[in-house]
């Protein structure tokens, strides 16, 4: 009973508690015309979760503090970025694209294709912490690999972020290829670093007894690169940029390596 008090109860209010903030959002976005902010508060949901997990948990130990602190601070710099980023921008061309095939509908239909599966995927993510509110081991080493790296992640893709402003900010990149900085070592800088938020956290989760929760980082891994991430940037992105054929030739899409030599100009 007591085992089922520390998981499923915490993890059950966590869920009712994320479906009532997409509600929430859900609403928002009608009044603003605009799915997108679910980006924006997809760091809080997660956050969000993990508040839940550590109020059912007045006695974690000091793993479920740490992990907390951790996606703290991750959502933290993460949602002030997105805010930041697409604030006065309208809607995202990915929710414009929906909105488009949808039609008239798309307003009632992005409640569950949208905010409601944003909920889900968010509880199902924030899994280590709850396992890490749960356990009573002391930390160890795995502990600390895993919030280094965790740490690793969110410096990794902060950097990778602020390049790509500090890049988009200058006109004469208008229409180039970001490939400097992080960029030129992995087309997407700032998926590698989250996924190795998630990763570090799932260690973390695991050192404490909590493998089952593996499939946050499992799902994250997924959505970054297969769903959400980088398959669907790229599903267009060399229309829009010409000289991102070359690019994708010189530069790992995923994994950090050394820019491979592919005999043309560098863009960008």
């Amino acid at each position: 009973m007591n085992a089922y008090y520390h998981l499923c109860v915490p993890a059950m209010i966590a869920l009712c508690l994320l479906g009532v903030l997409a509600l929430v959002v859900w609403t928002l976005s009608l009044a603003r015309r605009d799915a997108s902010l679910a980006d924006r508060y997809w760091p809080l949901f997660i956050a969000a979760a993990g508040l839940i997990y550590a109020a059912a948990s007045p006695h974690a130990g000091m793993r479920g503090a740490l992990m907390l602190g951790l996606v703290c601070l991750w959502a933290l710099r993460l949602g002030i970025y997105i805010t930041w980023r697409n604030w006065g921008h309208g809607e995202d061309r990915r929710y414009a694209a929906m909105r488009a095939q949808h039609g008239a509908a798309f307003g009632w239909r992005s409640l569950y294709l949208v905010f409601g599966l944003q909920a889900l995927l968010a509880w199902i993510v924030s899994f280590p912490v709850l396992a890490g509110m749960a356990s009573r081991s002391a930390p160890g080493v795995l502990d600390a690999l895993g919030a280094a790296l965790c740490l690793f992640g969110i410096l990794f893709e902060a950097v990778a972020d602020r390049q790509m402003a500090h890049f988009l900010r200058d006109p004469a990149n208008a229409g180039q290829v970001m490939d400097r900085g992080l960029w030129a070592y992995t087309r997407h800088p700032n998926y590698f670093g989250e996924a190795c938020v998630w990763w570090g956290l799932g260690l973390m989760a695991v050192a404490g007894g909590g493998a089952w929760s593996l499939l946050s980082p499992l799902l994250m891994s997924l959505l970054l690169l297969r769903v959400s991430g980088v398959t669907l940037l790229e599903k267009d992105i060399a229309q829009r940029r010409p000289g991102y054929r070359d690019y994708v030739r010189r530069t790992n899409a995923f994994w950090p390596g050394l820019p491979r030599a592919t005999g043309k100009t560098c863009a960008g």
